[in-house]
């Protein structure tokens, strides 16, 4: 049985005659009913009771009808659903972000802006580290990636840069460098204690911040080292030590830090990127891509 047996069966049913099927599917009436009587014989049971110049369904037919109905809905949809696919106006994209991309004023932005082009899109996101989320982009985990580097250095990666912004020091509220108005520079900082975070089996951007300093020929005195942003800003708050964010980090504990701008040219700004895999195939990651630049600054 195929799906033009169940259209061939449905026409018939609503006209009640096969002339008027038959003209309705723009086919002669002969091989239309040859194939209503060979619907039959592969059911083994009558679907209509013969009429002079009428076909009405018995009850039989109208059992058929009904499953008939559901099955060629269902195909339409699956179709349907193929189509948009396929065009990248549906299915599944997995977008991946680091804690220090989620609060940048885009990555919500372009997560809504996305909903509002494609509802019937799904989208699943994922917060993690920069290596968790190259490694994740590589391994096909996720399809695209929101991060604070390019990731044009990794075999079969690509990124585009959607905005750029100021790194400033992040200094505990009772730090003697707290009260100062002036921008600070490498060497006002050098000379205290620096909380890190990096990962010891990837990039980040505290690993930009420490060729900055080793550029200026200085060495921070790191005392702490964590793999996370806001875990460092937590230790920060915690009096621990200073140290380097971006600018839209500032409105995380605002009573016990006190945010500080660099020197210009102290610290390079900071890209925010979105990455994907070259070989990308799925038209959905090519709707959001565009979506992205067509936000960005």
């Amino acid at each position: 049985m195929e799906l033009r047996h169940l259209r061939y069966f449905l026409a018939v049913a609503e006209a009640g005659s096969l002339t008027k099927a038959a003209d309705k599917l723009r086919m002669q009436q002969p091989p239309l009913g040859q194939q209503i009587k060979a619907l039959e014989a592969e059911l083994g049971v009558e679907l209509f009771d013969r009429r002079p110049k009428r076909l009405v369904l018995n009850a039989a037919g109208q059992v058929f009808l009904e499953g008939a109905k559901r099955t060629l809905a269902s195909a339409e949809d699956t179709m349907e659903h193929v189509r948009r696919f396929a065009s990248g106006e549906r299915g599944l994209l997995r977008v991946g972000y680091t804690s220090s991309a989620s609060f940048h004023r885009l990555t919500p932005s372009l997560v809504r802006a996305f909903h509002a082009a494609y509802p019937q899109a799904q989208v699943d996101v994922e917060e993690s580290e920069t290596y968790a989320l190259i490694l994740g982009l590589q391994q096909k985990r996720i399809d695209c990636a929101v991060l604070r580097i390019s990731a044009e250095r990794f075999p079969g990666l690509a990124s585009h840069v959607l905005d750029e912004e100021e790194m400033v020091a992040a200094i505990p509220a009772d730090h003697p460098l707290a009260v100062l108005n002036t921008p600070l520079r490498l060497a006002d900082i050098a000379a205290h204690d620096v909380v890190s975070y990096q990962r010891t089996d990837g990039p980040g951007i505290f690993n930009g911040v420490i060729a900055q300093f080793e550029a200026a020929g200085l060495l921070p005195t790191i005392v702490v080292q964590v793999p996370r942003l806001v875990a460092a800003l937590n230790l920060v708050a915690a009096g621990r030590g200073i140290t380097f964010v971006p600018a839209t980090m500032g409105i995380l504990h605002p009573d016990a830090i006190v945010y500080r701008p660099l020197a210009h040219g102290v610290l390079s700004a900071l890209p925010l990127c979105i990455a994907y895999r070259q070989d990308t195939r799925l038209h959905l990651v090519q709707r959001f891509l565009d979506v992205a630049l067509g936000l960005r600054g």
